[in-house]
């Protein structure tokens, strides 16, 4: 009977583990391999991207409100209209400075960009590096003279002194504007007394085409608001602009041969 009992005991646990394979196998804390769709598609925190500004906040509005406000005035007084007409300013200035006239104006328009050079060589740090400030120069003025002397050429308005029909807007006045915007960006995290000598010379300029008896009120507003137009654009549409030096990429020298088989060696980049 013991025997007997002891063969039971022993086939009933051959059975049971017989029953239970898998179980008896599998370890206590298995590596999961499941996967984590929870947060599959959530960007990482570097990623997220920040909503965008309404069209009205955008630098381009900010940019053009003054430019704005100025040209719109010209406009508005522009050929005898407005609540101060161009001929009671000409003729009110010139009771006050009936037979002045002076060529300083013509000299004038630059005086800007000497401040800007002299300020530049006493060691200030500007916003940009000299080659940006150079680009943005260079792409304002082209700017500038293009929509001034279209506008001229549109508005067909008459000088006051009657020497030709090319008054409105103020060249001159354009010109100093642009100059002072570009002094008054540079320079203005470093002090603001650079921007205000800066207008200050543009206005003079602007007061001195009107007592020249070169242009009316509407042409030098018109002229300021172009001036300062053209500079932040210049400043808006480049790409290296707040001091980022361009660097060259994709450098490549290979030789080459023209015509007859003289040699040569092309040289081909992409600035960046």
């Amino acid at each position: 009977m013991n025997f007997m009992a002891s063969c039971r005991t022993l086939g009933a646990v051959i059975i049971l583990g017989l029953a239970l394979p898998a179980q008896a196998q599998v370890p206590q804390n298995p590596p999961s391999t499941a996967v984590d769709s929870l947060h599959k598609f959530e960007k990482p925190v570097a990623e997220v991207l920040l909503p965008a500004k309404p069209w009205y906040q955008g630098k381009l509005v900010k940019a053009s409100i003054v430019p704005a406000l100025l040209i719109g005035y010209g406009a508005y007084t522009f050929n005898g209209g407005g609540f101060y007409t161009n001929q009671e300013v000409n003729r009110d200035l010139h009771k006050v400075f009936p037979t002045f006239r002076t060529r300083t104006d013509d000299f004038l328009i630059l005086a800007p960009y000497l401040e800007l050079g002299a300020v530049l060589v006493s060691g200030v740090e500007s916003r940009d590096d000299r080659l940006n400030i150079g680009l943005v120069v260079l792409k304002s003025e082209l700017i500038m003279l293009s929509t001034t002397y279209a506008v001229k050429f549109l508005s067909k308005e008459t000088r006051p002194d009657g020497s030709d029909n090319l008054s409105f807007p103020s060249g001159h006045t354009a010109q100093a504007f642009l100059a002072a915007s570009i002094v008054h960006t540079e320079f203005r995290d470093k002090s603001q007394w650079y921007g205000i000598g800066a207008y200050t010379i543009a206005t003079s300029v602007a007061a001195l085409r009107m007592i020249n008896n070169k242009h009316w009120q509407s042409d030098v507003v018109a002229g300021a608001g172009f001036g300062i137009l053209s500079a932040h654009l210049g400043y808006l549409t480049h790409r290296n602009r707040w001091g980022r030096k361009p660097t060259l990429m994709g450098l490549n020298v290979a030789p080459t041969y023209f015509g007859s088989g003289t040699p040569g060696m092309t040289l081909s980049w992409r600035a960046h």
